[in-house]
């Protein structure tokens, strides 16, 4: 199955570079902005959909559990470490989506998925710079979105790492 570790890890690094602290480089507000004005729509949502199925189908790629002591910082990055993996870009682009709008969408998907969050707490509203189109958008599919992340979770290099280990002994 395809390692979603390292996407996760990149797409997490991008969101607080760009996303929370926007002003650090003229790259990363290119970013920011790409992510905030992304518009969420149910026919990229079946794109993403069928990409991220194609993906938990893949084998794990060459080293795709090892740990990656270089984070990426920008959404070009991301979607460069995901080209990376054997068949990736060839899933995500049979699903009618680039490598690089599945990754804004991702991050677009987490973006909102926050804003929904702070909006949801006593006396909360929405940041700045969410779209209110995008976070309706998150709650009405957010039990799709769930079960989608389940795809992703059972992925983790952990179960690996310890069925190598009782194979050793």
């Amino acid at each position: 199955m395809f390692s979603f570790k390292h996407l996760r890890t990149a797409l997490i690094v991008v969101c607080v570079a760009t996303c929370l602290s926007p002003g650090l480089v003229a790259a990363q507000d290119a970013d920011t902005r790409e992510v905030q004005n992304y518009v969420l729509t149910d026919a990229a949502l079946a794109k993403y959909t069928q990409a991220t199925k194609k993906l938990a189908a893949l084998p794990p790629g060459a080293g795709a559990c090892e740990d990656d002591d270089s984070e990426s910082a920008s959404l070009r990055d991301v979607a460069s470490k995901l080209d990376a993996f054997p068949g990736a870009k060839n899933a995500i682009q049979s699903a009618g989506m680039t490598t690089r709008e599945y990754v804004v969408f991702s991050m677009s998907l987490l973006h909102n998925g926050l804003a929904a969050w702070a909006a949801s707490q006593p006396g909360g509203k929405l940041p700045p710079g969410a779209s209110k189109a995008n976070v309706d958008f998150y709650n009405k599919h957010k039990t799709e979105l769930e079960k989608l992340g389940e795809l992703r979770k059972d992925d983790d290099c952990a179960e690996n790492d310890e069925d190598s280990e009782d194979t050793q002994e």
